[in-house]
């Protein structure tokens, strides 16, 4: 069963459907926050992420002072299982341009028994709770690795990284690239799939702001702050959000779309994943989530497929989507998933991934 069509192109070779703009979550109705946040909102914001202590602190080593800093904020379930890759990836830069979150499960620590790599001891978020696919949930949960990271003020931009992610690029070309944006990359799209939105979230959240992506996002600090102090959107996910499908009704997509914080978006997200499984005679391969490659997949005829890429094409929208960094043509992904520990170890001991 084909659960999200989507289509990359490389050159001017055409490459067919969907994937966008603004948004962040997964679940059915989850997968538009970012967007909805980010389109405006009537509300003022004004509190952080419930059940976030603004007072909680993730220890961290101490860095050089004065450099404008990405925060990885990595979504895990216990360890990281890639750990080892992204050491090599965070040794490549000596100027202390990067900050580590880690939102774990309640209790678990990442120290020398739990983590091969040194950048990430201490790194998890001591106020973390328990995630659930396809639930609200995970939206507390980035939420809360945001409010850490806002704490920091040279924190300029924040991307969200899961624990089968690998970086494709060495940690220079990966900052420029993220630096030389003033926008966020939130992937968005419009809609179309029954059962998607519940109506009754409407006025809440009209049906013409309903949108939907992947949550793995980059934002800068203006959106991530209206993440965090959002009280109007995310009761509204908490309320109606469920993992079955709901009824199909009628949709009305010549009304114009409300207008607020789209135009400072990036529409498309610089992670890759591949849903198009259709095909795939593997029944692990098929389902709700992208392929996870194993060993045998790490190749580099798939580590150059994909750093190849440099259009995304949207169905729903006709509209396809060049991408560019620094205003100049470049690949669309900075980092790929889903990979095994075995697959990562392998693109790494093969020299397939830059970390230099």
């Amino acid at each position: 069963m084909k659960q999200r069509r989507f289509g990359y192109g490389r050159g001017r070779r055409a490459a067919a459907l969907l994937l966008l703009p603004l948004l962040l979550l997964l679940c059915l109705c989850l997968s538009s926050l970012f967007i909805l946040l980010l389109h405006g909102s009537s509300a003022p914001l004004e509190a952080a992420a419930g059940g976030v202590d603004a007072q909680a602190e993730v220890e961290e080593a101490p860095l050089p002072p004065g450099n404008t800093r990405v925060a990885f904020l990595f979504i895990a379930r216990n360890r990281l299982p890639l750990d080892l890759v992204w050491d090599a990836f965070f040794r490549g830069d000596k100027e202390g341009r990067f900050s580590i979150f880690v939102h774990s499960r309640p209790g678990f620590v990442l120290t020398r028994a739990t983590t091969r790599s040194h950048f990430f001891y201490n790194r998890q978020v001591n106020n973390s709770i328990q995630v659930d696919w396809g639930e609200a949930s995970m939206i507390t949960a980035e939420r809360i690795l945001l409010s850490h990271a806002l704490k920091d003020p040279l924190n300029e931009r924040f991307i969200f990284v899961s624990d089968s992610c690998v970086p494709l690029y060495n940690f220079s070309y990966t900052y420029d690239y993220i630096m030389s944006s003033s926008t966020s990359f939130v992937d968005s799209f419009a809609d179309t799939k029954a059962g998607r939105y519940n109506p009754r979230m409407d006025p809440i959240i009209p049906v013409e702001n309903w949108r939907k992506g992947s949550q793995w996002a980059m934002l800068i600090k203006k959106h991530a702050e209206v993440v965090v102090d959002d009280e109007v959107v995310l009761p509204e996910f908490q309320k109606h959000c469920r993992r079955r499908p709901l009824p199909e009704f009628w949709r009305d997509w010549d009304r114009p779309i409300q207008t607020g914080l789209e135009e400072e978006l990036t529409r498309r997200s610089v992670t890759h994943s591949a849903w198009d499984l259709s095909s795939s005679k593997d029944r692990e391969r098929r389902g709700w989530h992208p392929v996870t490659y194993k060993v045998s997949d790490a190749t580099p005829a798939l580590i150059k497929s994909i750093k190849d890429i440099d259009n995304i094409y949207y169905e729903t929208e006709n509209r396809r989507e060049w991408c560019t960094s620094n205003g100049k043509p470049a690949p669309c992904f900075l980092f790929a998933r889903k990979f095994t520990r075995g697959a990562g170890l392998k693109l790494l001991n093969s020299s397939l991934i830059a970390t230099k």
